[in-house]
């Protein structure tokens, strides 16, 4: 840029800072985000000269906008070829340790060996953090610059957070900027933007406008001095401080004309110039922002305009455009100087003129394929518009995209295929494929992505066309039966696959996956001796046939049903997952990684389901599948996990969601929410209730969540009644003895247990709660005895909930057996450390109650300090209040109230838990009834409650009163 770099200064401070740091070892990424205009680019090349000028290695890379057909990876691609000119020793140093980042380098070929695209996609992954770490060094840190990441593609934004996930020791400062006014409600890089920005090494500047004084100087050195005052105002009042518009304003009104709006600006910008540069800016426009110059050049060969057919009137229109700042050299692109001017003069041409230009690109690119890529064909024919080669070049797109192991685009690619079928003639011959398979891989890749619903329609849709070839349908009808298995709709996929046995009768991999398909329907819809039988005829059929994939499948169906073994079930899911590897098969083996995970889980090695499902889930993520139905379920595990283990943070909150999978995606975290104490956690749990009906996890874990919650909050029957509420519902939509009922009986009980026993302070008859106690108490051990544990035998999760139902029930009917807490401490030692420590609480409680203080005050102590460690402030709030009823010597623990309420006030509180009446305690304590009056004001003021039985009763959980009382 020709003007003089003004201001900014903190901004710059704060990059250079950051790049100094990357030279020692403490790598950092920065999302830089300002309205069109404000001067993102300006500040981006100042602090990379400043950069280069001190020794750092500069790459900057960019997005382009070519809407819903995408250019996978483009940033990255950009960014590589840079890396390797700057070292070529280091990247292809890398590239021979990762092939498959072959692909983002000029003149890639398929023949990489791969035989595993998610492997192939992790590899890539890692491959572009490892190339980046390469350049990078202390002498010469890397400043990796990516701008108008609003633009971004699927997949690109995909390496951007695997490359912030991987910050540890590198030598580079990643650097991203944004538009944020381009960004609406559903814009897809709202969400990773905000996920981004809540990593610890990312760091976001929001790019003002220029103050008034920042604005006074920029003006005075774009033009060269200082500008009358009264002009000076007029560009302050239009501009509003926005760079890019000022000093169109500033360059254009040199005559002390100045227009009123920045089309006028860019409109008279324009017009001063040779009619050769005009149209050479025309035809430029219609590629876009940035476009390489040998297309370009070939785009103006093709359009055939008189105004640049004369040798030597390109170069010439050239210079001169980029003389006036209309464009730049930007590479081996050339570029427009700013986004907002691209698009003024591309909204300037006629309709006509528009699909002229992009007709012109298309010749260009089909004259000579190295100019670019499918997905920039597919984009200029659909607005030329030249259906037959948007039809053939999404097409091709798509190809790309899957064999650049980016789902999102490939579907996208598809569906415009689908939709441009019935216009183009002949179709199926121009692409050398039916309509059928176009449907087929179309389901195959909204189901890698977790479009469930998309997917069975798809697949739905290529059944239907595929009536008249009974063979070929069938096998279509297992792709179809796998994805409604994916969508949770098991019956309906035993029927699916049934039909295709019917035809597939003949010994083949095709038959052997459709029984595969069968047996996992069949255990998905609890029809588990059905699926071992046609799980075992899969499994044979399949190592006939060959069919490693669908043996993967089918063994892992049978580990399933491995139900008194858990050790041999993981190492038959050991055995699955080598197969499914070694077939490429990423959906079978995320599926046997779940099992695995939920494997060991219920054998109570949590460690071991950690970092099965922590592996799973980087799997998913780095493969596209993270949103599909097993991706989802390793996430939910993940949250789970980290609760079971006492990690009570909020944990990577993940925007990336899409909006179907929201509610189900966040569901486990209300376990540690409940447990954290959030306030808000009873209205996360409520919101959930429409989606009951939907999803029966929903209704489960939301419900249950919510109970507990409504329980620590002192809300007693509002938890009772929702307790009853989700066991009713799930009983109906599930079983009568749905497993979930053990753990929703537990925490019934304990509201039960609680409301009865503020009710015995108050003397009044708890007979009623007691029976329905006795109620979900039964209901619990039916479950146990009756519910479908796999071969009937609950895990220790669910023996460690049956023997707390049995204990809360104790604690309801008044007889508080330390034993029974006992029990229930030892089941949950497998390493629920949460509960452990609840229990101890409980188990405290009931010593003492049996005047066992010393065994009271350690396991108090050891529930205190393993509640304040984790976080869990409801726990650690009511062990303290247990230790002041109980005069037991804890850390921070002061006996009676008068932390809270003065001594008269714990009096008259102590009085009215008697069931006193003002007149009667002011009596016993010498003072006025009016007095008392207002003791009690002023001590329900201080409990936060609304009357004398609601204060008894606070007041008592926090141990301002004794246990006496």
């Amino acid at each position: 840029m020709s003007t003089p770099f003004v201001a900014r200064a903190a901004q710059v401070s704060e990059l250079s800072e950051g790049l100094r740091r990357a030279a020692a070892g403490d790598p950092a990424a920065v999302l830089l985000a300002a309205d069109a205009g404000v001067g993102k680019s300006r500040l981006l090349r100042h602090v990379a000269d400043l950069a280069a000028a001190g020794g750092a290695r500069v790459v900057l890379a960019h997005c382009v906008d070519l809407g819903e057909i995408g250019l996978p990876y483009l940033p990255f691609t950009e960014a590589l070829v840079q890396l390797r000119d700057l070292d070529p020793a280091a990247v292809d140093a890398v590239v021979q340790q990762r092939p498959a980042l072959r692909r983002l380098l000029p003149g890639a070929s398929d023949d990489d060996g791969r035989t595993d695209d998610a492997a192939s996609r992790l590899q890539l992954f890692d491959g572009v953090v490892e190339a980046v770490a390469a350049v990078g060094s202390p002498e010469h840190p890397l400043l990796l610059v990516l701008e108008d990441l609003h633009w971004a593609d699927a997949s690109s934004r995909d390496v951007l957070r695997f490359v912030v996930s991987r910050l540890r020791d590198q030598h580079v400062l990643v650097v991203g900027s944004y538009r944020t006014d381009d960004l609406h409600r559903r814009h897809p890089w709202r969400p990773v933007a905000a996920e981004l920005a809540r990593h610890p090494r990312v760091r976001r500047i929001d790019l003002q406008p220029f103050t008034a004084d920042e604005l006074r100087e920029f003006a005075t050195a774009v033009a060269g001095g200082p500008l009358p005052e009264s002009t000076l105002r007029l560009v302050q009042d239009r501009s509003e401080g926005n760079a890019y518009f000022a000093e169109e304003l500033v360059e254009s009104g040199a005559d002390g004309e100045l227009p009123w709006s920045l089309a006028d600006v860019l409109r008279a910008r324009l017009e001063v110039l040779d009619p050769e540069v005009q149209q050479l800016a025309r035809v430029a426009s219609a590629a876009g922002r940035r476009v390489t110059e040998p297309l370009l050049r070939a785009a103006v060969v093709a359009d055939g305009n008189v105004a640049l057919t004369a040798p030597g009137t390109v170069d010439t229109a050239l210079r001169e455009a980029v003389v006036h700042h209309v464009l730049v050299v930007d590479g081996a692109h050339i570029a427009f100087r700013h986004a907002l001017l691209a698009e003024a003069v591309y909204a300037e041409l006629l309709p006509g003129e528009q699909a002229r230009l992009h007709r012109a690109y298309l010749e260009a690119l089909r004259g000579d394929e190295t100019l670019g890529t499918a997905s920039q064909l597919a984009w200029h024919a659909l607005r030329a518009p030249d259906l037959a080669t948007a039809l053939t070049a999404s097409r091709d797109a798509a190809r790309q995209a899957h064999d650049l192991l980016a789902p999102v685009e490939e579907l996208h690619h598809l569906e415009v295929v689908l939709r441009l079928w019935t216009a183009v003639p002949d179709a199926a011959t121009s692409l050398g494929q039916d309509h059928v398979s176009v449907l087929d891989a179309a389901a195959t890749a909204a189901a890698r992505t977790g479009q469930l619903d998309r997917a069975v329609q798809l697949a739905r849709a290529a059944v239907d066309e595929a009536a008249d070839d009974p063979t070929r349908q069938a096998a279509l009808r297992t792709c179809l039966a796998r994805h409604l298995t994916g969508a949770d709709r098991g019956r309906e996929a035993m029927g699916v696959s049934r039909q295709a046995l019917d035809v597939l009768t003949e010994p083949s991999a095709a038959r052997a996956w459709a029984l595969a398909t069968y047996a996992r329907a069949a255990l998905n819809s609890d029809e588990d001796d059905e699926a071992k039988r046609y799980a075992t005829e899969a499994a044979t059929a399949a190592r006939d046939a060959g069919a490693v994939d669908a043996e993967a499948d089918a063994v892992t169906s049978l580990a399933v049903l491995v139900v008194d073994d858990a050790d041999r079930a993981a190492g038959l899911l050991r055995d699955a997952l080598a197969l499914a590897r070694q077939a490429g098969d990423l959906s079978t083996e995320l599926r046997t990684m779940y099992n695995l995970a939920n494997n060991r889980y219920y054998a109570g090695d949590v460690t071991k389901a950690v970092d099965v499902a922590a592996e799973a889930v980087e799997r998913a993520r780095s493969s596209g599948m993270l949103w599909s139905s097993y991706g989802l379920e390793l996430v939910m595990f993940g949250h789970l996990f980290r609760f079971v283990q006492g990690d009570l943070s909020p944990g990577p909150v993940r925007t990336d969601v899409p909006e179907p999978l929201a509610p189900t995606a966040q569901l486990m975290t209300l376990y540690a929410a409940v447990a954290r104490g959030d306030d808000d956690v009873v209205e996360r749990g409520r919101a959930l209730d429409s989606q009951w009906s939907r999803d029966g996890m929903v209704a489960l874990i939301a419900g249950g969540c919510t109970v507990d919650a409504l329980t620590w909050r002192g809300d007693l029957d509002a938890a009772v009644d929702l307790a009853l509420r989700v066991i009713e519902h799930l009983g109906r939509e599930w079983s009568d003895y749905f497993l979930g009922g053990i753990w929703l009986s537990a925490l019934g009980l304990a509201a039960l247990a609680d409301a009865a026993a503020q009710e015995r302070l108050l003397g009044r008859d708890v007979s009623a709660r007691v029976a329905l106690g006795d109620r979900l108490l039964e209901r619990a051990r039916t479950t146990a005895d009756r519910g479908r544990p796999r071969g009937g035998v609950l895990g220790p999760e669910g023996r460690a909930w049956l023997l707390r139902a049995h204990a809360e029930h104790g604690r309801l009917v008044g007889e508080n057996d330390p034993e029974a807490w006992r029990a229930t401490l030892r089941e949950f030692g497998y390493g629920y450390r949460y509960e452990e420590a609840r229990t101890r609480w409980r188990l405290a409680e009931s010593l003492l109650e049996h005047g066992e203080r010393d065994a009271a005050h350690t396991e108090a102590a050891t529930a205190l300090a393993d509640a304040d460690a984790m976080g869990a402030v409801p726990l650690a709030t009511a062990v303290r209040g247990l230790a002041r009823r109980g005069r037991l010597d804890l850390p921070g623990v002061r006996a009676g109230g008068a932390d809270v309420l003065t001594a008269r006030e714990v009096e008259v509180l102590g009085l009215v838990a008697q069931g006193l009446s003002n007149r009667q305690i002011g009596e016993k304590l010498y003072i006025s009834g009016k007095t008392v009056s207002v003791h009690i004001s002023n001590l329900l003021a201080k409990l936060g409650v609304s009357g004398r039985a609601e204060a008894v009763s606070v007041a008592h959980q926090r141990g301002l009163i004794g246990s006496d009382v």
